[in-house]
């Protein structure tokens, strides 16, 4: 994937075709629909989604604070600057989706479905990627300091110039995937190390890596 690559369909202009009662109300009927609008600096706090479609949606300087949005769909969405605090989109779908310069720490995504999504910029240390389906997503200079990503099923994952530290892949392949320019230390990992089989990692990170295996590294 090239490095400025986007994936949300979303144009800076998108007006305010909704506000936030009208949102809130989409909520309340369960499984509503809120499309082709823009949220700029709303805060919601403790609402439940209730499994709501979003397409073709803007939200920039947006704020929310225990927000349920599991079980959403998230489809050409960009959020731009916006702070998630103890929100969950567990078994949520994202499609074509941006979400850049974002605070999220422990953003709850378990078991959910990312498809053509890019974090940049964007802390999401703590997060629950457990169980994820992920296919061709990158995260770019991110924080996913003790994040989890058990068991996550991936293709097409791209890291860049992102800190790992402390990572969860307990079950997770990392087979093909080039870690050499993230902060990739002390990652959470099975009893045989099964999960960095493939990995590209920079000489740094190998010899890093190397003491989980038991290696001492002979001076010349």
């Amino acid at each position: 994937m090239a490095s400025k690559v986007r994936f949300a369909r979303v144009g800076d202009a998108l007006g305010a075709h909704m506000d936030v009662e009208e949102l809130l109300d989409a909520f309340a009927e369960g499984e509503g629909l809120i499309a082709n609008t823009a949220f700029r600096g709303m805060a919601l706090a403790y609402e439940a989604a209730e499994s709501a479609t979003f397409d073709t949606v803007l939200f920039r300087g947006c704020e929310f604070d225990g927000v349920d949005f599991s079980g959403c769909t998230f489809r050409d969405v960009r959020f731009e600057g916006c702070r998630f605090t103890r929100c969950s989109m567990e078994r949520a779908w994202l499609s074509r989706c941006d979400v850049l310069s974002c605070s999220a720490p422990g953003l709850n995504l378990l078991q959910a479905r990312l498809s053509s999504v890019l974090f940049e910029e964007t802390d999401l240390s703590y997060a629950n990627l457990s169980e994820a389906s992920i296919d061709r997503v990158a995260i770019r200079a991110s924080r996913l300091r003790e994040a989890a990503m058990q068991a996550v099923k991936a293709k097409r994952l791209v890291f860049s110039d992102s800190d790992l530290t402390r990572l969860d892949v307990f079950g997770t392949k990392l087979a093909g995937i080039d870690l050499s320019t993230c902060a990739f230390e002390a990652p959470v990992l099975s009893a045989d190390y099964r999960e960095l089989r493939g990995a590209v990692v920079s000489a740094e990170q190998a010899l890093s890596l190397s003491t989980l295996l038991g290696f001492v590294i002979a001076e010349e």
